[in-house]
């Protein structure tokens, strides 16, 4: 059965013209059949990305709302276990809409969600019309009523290295670290021991952020940077080929770039400014993986 999956689906996937007209008006229905073959099929979890970045890019040049294929992304973007009852899924949708309309954000993304032991936060993000602008962040203990964040500073991130263990759920929760401060009385100079507190808040921050630079990727073409500077949605994007989305280099980091700096004018000779303006994985080096302390699932981007 994999065999006749596979090759019909992957070409749907390959941005073909006819696709976007023949979902028009159709709404999420149009892919439940293909969802339940590629399940049932054992194809679920190496499409699952591909099969949400397609959608979403679909969903956009359908004119429809990001909150409106919000359930559909959840299904997608769901694994081993972990998922959202569906009076969650009812709150996100209808709350996230009111967010977007207050705050007067572009678009608003569902994060994803932090698991903590009293309660789990759910995290959205705000963009301007500029999509490579500073994002903001909002969490939420139900799914209904939201928290702006600040933006996370290096103060926040080198308090943060020191915390360990699981989230409490509280955001006023206060973890106690123990360090070694040197005090200087007279002329003698002698280390006393200073108990500092960190608020969960101010961990939360540094966790997300640290995420979001290390693993938010968007699918290059998703995004345009104009000749003026600001980077908007590209309407007409369908989705990467089954070839292009194959290669490391079909997907950029989500945020400003760092190697592209670098990179000389002949390095740079074979770019299209409008859309290789942010740096690609293909020449990421694979580190360590470490430890954030912090359980979280559903963390994708449209």
């Amino acid at each position: 059965m994999g065999a006749s999956v596979l090759p019909s689906f992957s070409e749907g996937l390959g941005g073909e013209q006819g696709w976007p007209e023949a979902l028009r008006g159709r709404g999420p229905q149009a892919l439940s059949g293909i969802l339940t073959a590629l399940r049932r099929a054992g194809l679920w979890s190496p499409w699952r990305q591909l099969l949400l970045a397609t959608w979403q890019a679909l969903s956009r040049a359908l004119g429809t709302m990001d909150a409106e294929s919000l359930l559909l992304s959840l299904e997608l973007a769901s694994g081993s276990g972990q998922g959202l009852s569906p009076d969650r899924r009812a709150s996100l949708l209808t709350s996230l809409l009111l967010v977007k309309r207050d705050y007067r954000y572009d678009r608003v993304l569902f994060w994803g969600r932090i698991l903590g032991l009293v309660a789990d936060y759910y995290i959205a993000q705000g963009l301007s019309e500029d999509q490579l602008a500073p994002r903001k962040t909002l969490y939420s203990l139900n799914c209904m009523e939201w928290s702006l964040l600040p933006p996370a500073t290096e103060e926040m991130m080198a308090q943060m290295s020191v915390v360990k263990g699981r989230f409490m759920g509280d955001p006023s929760h206060e973890y106690e670290h123990t360090e070694l401060q040197k005090i200087k009385e007279g002329g003698k100079v002698f280390e006393e021991e200073v108990v500092v507190q960190i608020k969960e808040e101010t961990r939360l921050v540094s966790i997300i952020d640290q995420i979001d630079k290390a693993v938010a990727i968007i699918p290059r073409g998703a995004l345009f940077k104009t000749p003026f500077g600001p980077v908007h949605v590209n309407r007409t994007f369908e989705g990467l080929s089954l070839s292009e989305a194959k290669k490391l280099s079909s997907y950029f980091h989500f945020r400003e770039p760092v190697q592209l700096k670098n990179k000389t004018l002949l390095e740079k000779a074979d770019l299209d400014p409008s859309l290789d303006f942010m740096d690609s994985l293909e020449h990421d080096i694979p580190k360590e993986r470490k430890s954030l302390g912090a359980s979280s699932d559903f963390h994708y981007w449209s």
